[in-house]
């Protein structure tokens, strides 16, 4: 080999270094974000809680909704009653809300790319969130069993650690046990015993759901990092808004006295579902990884059970009863025992 060759290889091989070094920083700065075990990581989970919380009781106001308007109408006006409630926070933090930053967690100054950055980011988003939104509203209404259909929708607990390992995010044995574990607990508790378990075209709606809420769940992770949580929740919240009323105009014909109706169920899920749940999501899973955020969030189930409980008067059997014990032990387990964070790896395949 010449000394030109040599030359050219020993940079090569230090460029690759530099590059590895780049991404373990960068990783390192995540992990940072996320620290186990901080302040900020059970800020986090308490305020994923309450989301839990609210969602879950919001399933009667979607329901009791659904049954004076349509879908896309239901998203649209309560997207549109979340981003109204959101503009005083919006306008308090308006100093803050378009500030971007890179991987390195560095503030963007160049224009270009800061409105490239905020652009894609709020887009993506929006377009998942609001297919993920419309297939569950879709999905729910030609699906036989809501317990199904609650079962079918948080497989997302499952579904995120599966992408997390794609993305190169493994959060450790003990989480993905508690994910195990909590996926059977959710079964107890959504699917009554000698149902039978068959798919039929609503469930496959509420199975892409599934997939979109993991999708969103991850491209939330990623972008908090970078953007404003706030201006997230907001700008989601007008593109489902915005592609509802497509909806709207295509598939329904909502009338004023049936939105009259719904109204409550819609003020409900507009302000405390939309506007202070997706808010409290986005700003949670600042804190939390992803695996643990979903595990989390998929309390909501244990919540609208406990729901229709308390204020519709439904029974709550033995088995929705060890179901919920089931999943509340696999998340305290996961808080207490799965708060180790891996270390970067390096990739020796190239050394």
């Amino acid at each position: 080999m010449s000394t030109k060759e040599k030359d050219v290889e020993m940079t090569k091989e230090m460029q690759t270094e530099e590059k590895e070094e780049k991404q373990l920083k960068i990783q390192s700065k995540d992990n940072a974000l996320h620290e186990k075990g901080g302040v900020k990581e059970i800020l986090g989970c308490l305020l994923l809680l309450v989301t839990a919380l609210i969602w879950g009781f919001a399933f009667v106001a979607q329901s009791k909704g659904m049954e004076s308007v349509g879908p896309f109408t239901f998203n649209g006006i309560r997207s549109f009653v979340g981003a109204i409630a959101l503009l005083p926070v919006l306008i308090f933090n308006r100093t803050k809300i378009f500030k971007v930053y890179n991987a390195e967690h560095e503030e963007i100054t160049n224009p270009g790319k800061k409105k490239k950055y905020l652009l894609s980011g709020i887009l993506v988003i929006g377009i998942v969130f609001f297919l993920a939104t419309s297939s569950q509203q879709i999905g729910i209404g030609l699906t036989d069993s809501v317990g199904k259909a609650g079962f079918i929708t948080a497989l997302y607990i499952v579904l995120v650690p599966l992408l997390g390992i794609f993305l190169k995010r493994r959060p450790g044995i003990i989480v993905y046990a508690c994910v195990l574990v909590s996926a059977v607990g959710l079964y107890l508790l959504c699917i009554p015993k000698g149902s039978r378990f068959t798919l039929k075209a609503g469930d496959l709606l509420l199975v892409a759901c599934a997939i979109l809420f993991s999708s969103h769940i991850m491209l939330i992770d990623f972008f908090t990092q970078r953007i404003s949580g706030i201006l997230i929740a907001f700008c989601q919240l007008i593109t489902v808004g915005l592609f509802s009323l497509i909806g709207i105009i295509f598939f329904e014909q909502p009338t004023w006295e049936s939105i009259r109706t719904a109204i409550l169920p819609i003020l409900y899920a507009g302000v405390l579902s939309s506007g202070v749940g997706y808010t409290f999501q986005i700003l949670g899973q600042k804190y939390v990884e992803p695996t643990k955020a979903s595990l989390i969030m998929c309390m909501e189930s244990v919540f609208s059970v406990l729901g229709g409980w308390l204020i519709m008067k439904q029974t709550l059997t033995l088995r929705e009863g060890i179901g919920c014990i089931v999943m509340f032990i696999a998340i305290l387990v996961c808080q207490i025992f799965g708060n180790k964070t891996a270390a970067p790896v390096r990739d020796k395949t190239k050394e």
